[in-house]
């Protein structure tokens, strides 16, 4: 006969002391406890705790392995000898590649490479010869980035991909600058040390951040590097009818940005982990702020997650001016291994204005800074000494994503661009709007009807659900006898499920972030019953304590 394996509860110790971790941290903890767990049942590990989807886009990846045989068919073009070929070269390379398209039509991903590069010379009046070979010569990684910020017509491509799906079609006037980094991280790094190195932050200074939030956006305005002082955009503090939080900005909160102590605002948006837009009243609001009361506000939009809300519209197309954008292709695409990102400053912006109006003394000092790269360095544009001081500036001429990332990223983004039914995309809406359905029918819950919804995650609030549903004396009841973590570690211990702590993103303390990206949808209703068993549990311990008073 198996003995019965008596599960180890944590101590309410140990989750407090673990309270001092990143929430990343603690899911490694959590995942443990969940492995151990389903080790002594026939339960399933069910791991909603981080964002990586689950799906690929993979007709831009088919064609990157077709381009890629025809660029190493040229490289050996003109050369005949074993395991060796030359550069691919510019004259001629057009016809080559269409010729190539025909005599290999079913190849996976022709279709879409046809399509491109009619796409590239009609709608972008690309030279024939300079686009094809661009994407020849850079699948094959044979050179350094030129220009190090992003290749010519990669860089085009990217800005219509973006002028589509995060201005919603409606880009403003004129043109961004786009540098193609490695992620998302890559560009908060490079954006939090240029600020710093030329002065458009110092270290001490107030900046805003909207919460809950990434996490790393909390952590590193603390660093002692930035010693920032952060006051909170709160989108937790509006609740709707039922309790549940609409995870909007109130404009109490937005009329903050108006105080010019605040040198900068961060958000992420739509939020992580609540995936929420920004609604358009706020977005009003606070384009009303900068306009009027704050034209010298710096705000840093992270909107990685805009695909999955129909009819997105970034701060990068409503204050352009202002605005540092950052967008991943990771989550959309199912790439977070090609770690493919984009920083985007509006030609237009405040960024060179500020470093013009700096002292005397700091002009110099960059001017030092940035001399070995350009006769004119105070001339030098915002985007392109991000560039430089990503590479110590002494590197600049080695610095930029590699060239295979950066036409992969190109794929992609023609990818979508010629997708004119939006059909990729519908579909990977509907992907997590199904999931989260299926989360809130374990629930045994309606789900919320909102389209700024990303249902990428969802947060939830185990103490909103308390108050509203059982009152005050419960609430206390859970404050006094657990610390806030403890659902999770619940779920961990007894379930094998994995979930993030929203209080460790700058939510509510005791809310939890599921993903709906990394999990087949049958799991999710198993996942909601698991959590309403937890939450039920606590129902039972508060009546049974009521009872023997």
């Amino acid at each position: 006969m198996a003995t019965k394996v008596e599960k180890k509860r944590t101590s309410r110790a140990e989750q407090k002391a673990l309270l001092a971790l990143s929430p990343f941290e603690l899911k490694d903890k959590l995942i443990s406890l969940a492995t151990e767990s389903v080790q002594a049942s026939a339960a399933q590990m069910l791991n909603a705790g981080r964002g990586n989807p689950n799906w690929i886009c993979t007709t831009p990846r088919e064609a990157f392995g077709t381009l890629l045989t025809f660029a190493i068919g040229e490289s050996r073009r003109t050369i005949q000898i074993p395991d060796a070929g030359l550069m691919p070269t510019k004259d001629g390379i057009a016809d080559r590649f269409a010729d190539f398209l025909h005599a290999n039509p079913d190849a996976p991903g022709a279709k879409l490479l046809r399509a491109a590069v009619a796409y590239g010379v009609g709608a972008l009046q690309f030279d024939a010869d300079t686009f094809v070979h661009e994407l020849a010569e850079g699948i094959i990684g044979c050179m350094y980035p030129v220009p190090s910020r992003m290749l010519v017509c990669t860089e085009r491509i990217v800005h219509e991909y973006l002028a589509r799906e995060m201005c919603d079609g409606k880009p403003p006037p004129g043109r961004f600058d786009i540098f193609a980094v490695e992620g998302g991280t890559a560009a908060m790094c490079y954006i939090f040390d240029s600020l710093m190195l030329n002065h458009l932050l110092r270290r001490g200074d107030t900046i805003a951040l909207g919460v809950p939030t990434f996490t790393p956006y909390i952590e590193i305005p603390h660093f002692d590097r930035y010693a920032f002082k952060v006051v909170t955009i709160d989108a937790s503090l509006e609740r709707r009818a039922d309790g549940t939080h609409s995870w909007q900005y109130t404009d109490a909160e937005i009329d903050k940005l108006a105080d010019k102590r605040i040198k900068a605002f961060f958000l992420v948006n739509p939020s992580n982990p609540p995936s929420y837009a920004m609604r358009a009243s706020s977005m009003r609001r606070l384009v009303g702020i900068v306009k009027k009361k704050r034209p010298d506000l710096i705000v840093i939009t992270d909107d990685v997650y805009g695909t999955f809300v129909p009819g997105f519209r970034s701060l990068m197309a409503e204050l352009p001016q202002n605005t540092i954008g950052v967008y991943s292709y990771s989550k959309h695409f199912g790439c977070t291994g090609w770690r493919l990102g984009v920083v985007a400053i509006h030609e237009k912006n405040i960024f060179d204005a500020m470093i013009a109006k700096l002292p005397v003394k700091e002009r110099a000092a960059l001017d030092r800074r940035y001399s070995s790269i350009t006769l004119k360095p105070s001339k030098l544009k915002f985007i392109d000494r991000m560039v430089a001081d990503s590479r110590q500036v002494a590197l600049n001429h080695t610095a930029g994503l590699s060239l295979p990332q950066q036409i992969q990223m190109a794929l992609f983004s023609l990818f979508a661009l010629l997708d004119t039914e939006n059909s990729y995309k519908t579909l990977a809406q509907l992907v997590v709007r199904r999931r989260f359905k299926a989360l809130f029918d374990g629930l045994g819950l309606p789900p919320p009807i909102d389209e700024l919804r990303a249902s990428y995650y969802v947060g939830l609030d185990v103490m909103a659900w308390a108050e509203h549903t059982h009152g005050p004396d419960f609430a206390r009841f859970l404050r006094d006898n657990y610390e806030c973590t403890d659902i999770l570690f619940r779920l961990a211990e007894q379930s094998g499920v994995v979930l993030m702590p929203g209080g460790g993103f700058g939510g509510p303390e005791w809310s939890v972030r599921v993903s709906l990206a990394n999990l087949p949808e049958d799991t999710y209703p198993k996942i909601g019953e698991l959590l309403r068993n937890a939450a039920q549990a606590y129902v039972e311990e508060w009546s049974a304590s009521r009872k023997s008073k």
